[in-house]
């Protein structure tokens, strides 16, 4: 089975056009018309997470996060990062990234974590790509919890939700009791009027900037930050995806969720 026919079959539940200008989706390195029997699912693709690719005999690689994400000026193989390309090629590995367009996706990224946080009555938060039959796609999530909580108690839910050794949150009323909930994966601060606009009392979303926080504060805004590496759910949720297709069933593709830990902060 060729490596195209399978990312024929994904792009139609995460259409590239989904994409924020700009984003270096898709195909990041190899051939997509390459045959393949073994796929690693990764957040990112990191040096250890191609070892484990290469030790797994995985064939392809299918990370949210771009290998690539600025232009190689030198393939200098003293670099770590240049001889972890080296490595993908040598081992004729092929990686494809879905970022974006699984964040905004219909059932993706942010459906998965809104999902997992519990929240109801789930609207889309930001406006991306509308289609021909006028359904517009785009990131970010909002919506309801079951019951009022204040914000630290909903943090502290959050550590356990996600597992998390700790979190960050921003509010001037820790103890105010919440019901409506914004939620971005990654790196949405810079999103935080639009979950003003909709109502959302916490925004929670990932790498808050100091002044950015600051600006939250102002706008009497409370906002969790769990970190980027929440959006590790991806790995078993598109999985699962995966080994329900009948392509993936007929031609006998083994799935091969990462069990590399990519989170490069430790808490003490």
């Amino acid at each position: 089975m060729k490596i195209n026919s399978f990312i024929q079959e994904f792009e139609k539940f995460a259409p590239r056009v989904l994409a924020e200008p700009g984003d270096p989706i898709g195909l990041q390195i190899g051939d997509l018309e390459s045959d393949f029997t073994r796929v690693l699912v990764t957040l990112d693709v990191r040096p250890e997470v191609v070892e484990e690719a290469i030790t797994k005999k995985c064939d392809l690689i299918i990370a949210h996060h771009p290998a690539v994400f600025h232009a190689i000026h030198r393939l200098d193989l003293a670099d770590p990062q240049t001889q972890m390309y080296a490595q993908l090629i040598k081992h004729n590995i092929t990686v494809y990234a879905a970022h974006s367009n699984l964040d905004a996706a219909q059932n993706g990224m942010n459906d998965w974590l809104a999902d997992k946080i519990g929240l109801t009555n789930v609207k889309r938060l930001l406006d991306g790509y509308t289609d021909d039959n006028g359904h517009t796609f785009g990131m970010g999530r909002v919506g309801d919890l079951p019951n009022r909580i204040s914000v630290i108690d909903l943090a502290e839910k959050l550590k356990r939700t996600f597992d998390l050794k700790g979190l960050r949150f921003v509010s001037q009323a820790p103890e105010k009791q919440i019901s409506r909930v914004a939620v971005l994966g990654g790196d949405g601060g810079k999103f935080y009027k639009q979950a003003l606009k909709n109502g959302a009392e916490v925004f929670i979303t990932g790498d808050i900037y100091y002044h950015t926080g600051h600006d939250m504060l102002a706008a009497g805004l409370s906002a969790i930050d769990p970190g980027h590496n929440v959006e590790k759910i991806c790995v078993p949720k598109l999985a699962r995806l995966f080994r329900s297709w009948e392509l993936v069933q007929d031609n006998q593709i083994q799935i091969v969720e990462s069990q590399v830990n990519t989170d490069p902060f430790t808490f003490i």
